[in-house]
């Protein structure tokens, strides 16, 4: 009988988000460039010779391993709290030194889909995914741009590991463009600050529509209900880090209590820079849509970028910027 994930977290996440295959990755780069019509078997021969060589772990890794460590608390033999899916490029063959690592860490990763050199993004809905870490940006765009579920292009891992209190799962969230949709960003880059304010203050009582990361939000309240603690002592974290301040703070909190969702830290920073917060929070992962924000922060904590859809206002208001800035 097949096991049900409908109430499960189900994380999806590359093997080059898992782990540090940067190396492995240039190797191939290098004999695609010199050969493209024997890349595939160099890297072949490559991946087989260092099979069982440790791998340096990946930014997705800390928050994949606290997740995983949810599912002791679980009383329903029905379905786990939590399932993660190592997503590949890699064939079987060349996937070993990452069976062999994640083996080697004894974690508890049962799936997996290799894909001999295919997009795995076909593949999230067949696995039930409803968070897809990646470092492959095309991958993570389709994903963004389909609506399936939430995505994200990760950061190179920091260069240290952040100590977390054992036994949470600490996850920050940005707002506009990530949890709530975007025509409020829209309002603040194309009229600008007051009229941005103006306008939240005024519909504070309206519910902002879903952004990419709202369903995500949702199951994470629902890991929340399935665990044995009250929500306000949950091992499960969530903080939204927005630029937001008043009088635009009032329909963040009222979209919240529609949606149903109990969030154990909110931060109105109102341009305040977001490491120092993210500093005193340590999350597992932080997810932004501006690499603005992410330049710094990703030095310090594991991050990731959520993609703007290719056709929002937002992407095209971006690449005019960027070209008015070329010489």
């Amino acid at each position: 009988m097949a096991t049900d994930f409908s109430d499960t977290l189900v994380i999806g996440v590359s093997s080059t988000a898992l782990f540090d295959l940067a190396e492995a990755d240039a190797e191939f780069r290098r004999y695609n460039k010199t050969d493209p019509n024997t890349a595939v078997q160099k890297y072949r021969k490559y991946m087989l010779e260092h099979e069982n060589e440790v791998l340096e772990l990946g930014t997705g890794m800390p928050l994949a391993t606290a997740l995983l460590n949810l599912n002791k608390h679980n009383r329903d033999a029905k379905s786990p709290l939590v399932e993660v899916v190592v997503m590949s490029r890699n064939s079987p063959e060349t996937g070993v030194r990452v069976l062999n690592n994640i083996r080697r860490l004894e974690l508890p990763i049962t799936r997996y889909a290799f894909t001999g050199g295919e997009s795995v993004v076909d593949y999230l809905d067949a696995y039930d995914v409803d968070l897809f870490l990646t470092t492959n940006v095309k991958d993570a765009q389709r994903v963004i741009d389909g609506g399936g579920c939430a995505a994200a292009i990760v950061k190179p891992p920091p260069s240290e590991i952040i100590k977390i209190p054992e036994g949470q799962v600490r996850i920050a969230f940005d707002g506009d463009a990530v949890l709530f949709d975007e025509s409020s960003e829209i309002v603040f880059r194309v009229k600008g600050l007051k009229e941005f304010h103006r306008l939240e203050d005024k519909h504070q009582d309206v519910p902002m529509e879903d952004g990419p990361y709202a369903v995500l939000l949702r199951k994470l309240a629902r890991l929340q209900e399935r665990l044995p603690f009250s929500v306000e002592i949950s091992p499960v974290r969530i903080a939204i880090v927005t630029a937001r301040d008043a009088p635009a703070e009032m329909r963040v909190i009222n979209t919240l209590r529609l949606w149903g969702v109990y969030v154990d830290e909110l931060f109105f920073l109102g341009g305040m820079d977001k490491s120092k917060v993210l500093q005193a929070f340590r999350p597992h992962i932080f997810f932004d849509d501006q690499d603005l924000h992410l330049e710094d922060i990703s030095r310090a904590y594991p991050a990731g970028k959520v993609p703007t859809k290719s056709g929002s206002p937002l992407k095209k208001k971006a690449k005019t910027k960027k070209n008015k800035r070329k010489p």
